[in-house]
């Protein structure tokens, strides 16, 4: 495992200070708030916290944490456990400093553990364990200006910006990164970047109504974003590094209609890559690259279409009730080693009596490998005498889950999961999983 990094002074001895602060003010009034009713761990801090966000200064620590063993699939039989910390720090510039409609956005976040779809060899393309990746370490999340415009209907957001954030937002309730944020950063997240990872950018909204909005954005494509080994030195950093490539330009319409008074999410988007691809099975001559063992075919330009679908069905608004889902990304197949995604599922929330708080969840889904990747290997694998595996089908996963709320603060998510071809063929065995995902908010 890689060594972990220093943060820069400035950093480190704001988490000093923000850690000094809630302890002292939680240990000192732990007997002034209700564990039961909070939504903190720590509680109010004597009244501090609330009296901090009535003045425009918002505090947020989480932990999650994720556990997973393989009963099948893989060459082992293993338990890996991967967590992440975040630390986060909201402004109200009207509060502060009469600054009406601003709002300022600072996270860090921190990644450990193990990886147990790599270490046992399941093959698998969705992450077991959502949390990994993008380098066990330090990383800045968020640091960005938000800014409402023309009585609020325009907003204008500069910054480092995590793009899920802002386009196909989706939640991540589930532990396999097949349901879990947004989608397109599944299928090309070399340039598509999911939380934690940020990347300088910029997103325009527009409200057209109280139900409808408009919005695209700019985003920075820069390879060392997606470099472990650059990360681990200076993914903490608010530094805009060398050898971008180009720029993400995604755009998204979305419809947020009530159905009898039920919440409902219509997103339709895209996105436009200005930076070159290489082409998965040709190469500069336009012959199969894997026989002639050239390099690829540039394309110029690379893209996608997205659909992102939420509708609560039954129960009350933020109440009990059942949620459904349905996502689906295509990207283009020149290039991207997986073409498309399909999720569909549905969430319960206060399934029991007496559990409003504690929610059910099942969930399906298909990532589908490019065939034109999985002829070139074939081919390469002809010529080198190599024998690497590329699957040309689609890998299978479903996962249920029950959160069980104990207080508000501690939700703990045991989960069953079943990949179904892992990597998209049936030469790597199925593999059944039991997870746990726990989360708590100081």
């Amino acid at each position: 495992m890689p060594n972990k990094i220093n943060c820069s002074r400035c950093w480190s001895a704001y988490l000093r200070a923000v850690t000094s602060v809630i302890l002292a003010v939680g240990a000192a009034s732990g007997h002034a708030y209700d564990v039961s009713t909070s939504p903190y761990l720590l509680g109010d801090w004597g009244g501090t916290r609330t009296r901090l966000e009535e003045q425009g200064v918002a505090f947020s620590f989480g932990y999650v944490s994720e556990v997973a063993h393989n009963f099948s699939g893989g060459t082992d039989r293993l338990t890996r456990y991967t967590d992440q910390w975040a630390f986060g720090t909201t402004l109200d510039t009207n509060k502060l400093w009469g600054w009406q409609g601003g709002t300022f956005q600072f996270t860090m976040t921190d990644r450990n553990g193990r990886n147990l779809g790599a270490d046992a060899n399941i093959g698998n393309n969705m992450l077991i364990q959502e949390v990994f990746g993008r380098g066990q370490t330090w990383l800045l999340t968020q640091l960005w200006m938000n800014q409402k415009l023309l009585e609020d209907r325009l907003e204008l957001k500069l910054g480092r910006l995590t793009v899920g954030e802002d386009f196909f937002s989706f939640s991540c309730d589930f532990q396999n990164l097949t349901f879990c944020g947004a989608q397109p950063g599944n299928l090309v997240g070399s340039y598509w970047l999911n939380w934690p990872t940020s990347v300088w950018g910029s997103r325009l909204k527009y409200h057209t109504s109280q139900e409808t909005y408009v919005q695209t954005g700019v985003y920075q494509v820069n390879p060392n974003y997606v470099d472990e080994s650059w990360l681990r030195h200076n993914g903490w950093k608010p530094i805009n590094p060398s050898g971008t490539t180009g720029a993400l330009i995604p755009m998204e319409v979305a419809w947020l209609p009530t159905w009898q008074g039920r919440p409902g999410s219509y997103k339709v988007g895209g996105w436009y890559n200005t930076s070159d691809g290489n082409d998965l099975f040709l190469d500069v001559n336009g012959n199969p690259r894997g026989v002639t063992g050239l390099d690829p075919l540039k394309r110029s330009g690379q893209y996608g279409v997205y659909l992102n679908f939420q509708q609560q069905v039954t129960g009350t608004n933020g109440g009990r009730g059942a949620t459904v889902f349905f996502n689906f990304s295509h990207a283009d197949r020149n290039t991207a080693q997986l073409d498309h995604q399909i999720t569909m599922g549905v969430q319960y929330k206060g399934l029991f009596e007496g559990r409003a708080r504690d929610s059910i969840g099942f969930a399906v889904g298909a990532t589908h490998n490019n065939a034109r990747y999985a002829d070139f290997v074939k081919q390469n694998n002809a010529r080198t005498g190599q024998n690497v595996i590329a699957g040309s089908g689609y890998e299978y996963v479903s996962e249920v889950y029950y959160a069980w709320s104990p207080v508000p603060s501690v939700s703990l998510r045991p989960n069953l999961q079943y990949i179904l071809h892992p990597g998209g063929t049936s030469r790597n065995s199925d593999a059944f999983v039991i997870g746990l995902k726990s989360s708590v908010t100081f």
